[in-house]
């Protein structure tokens, strides 16, 4: 998912490492994505694209 970020959208992404399986997803301090909300993880494409759209 990382490299797929770079590619398309040319950003370094980085991991804040946590506890209990949760996968967020941040850009600029808005909450883009929530494994903990939605229980499962994120299809790279749609994040992508949702990433794109901010």
């Amino acid at each position: 998912m990382a490299a797929k970020i770079k590619d398309i959208l040319g950003e370094e992404t980085f991991i804040i490492e946590g506890a209990g399986g949760i996968f967020d997803v941040n850009v600029d301090g808005k909450l883009v994505y929530s494994k903990h909300e939605t229980g499962e993880f994120p299809d790279e494409d749609s994040l992508v694209k949702e990433m794109q759209a901010l």
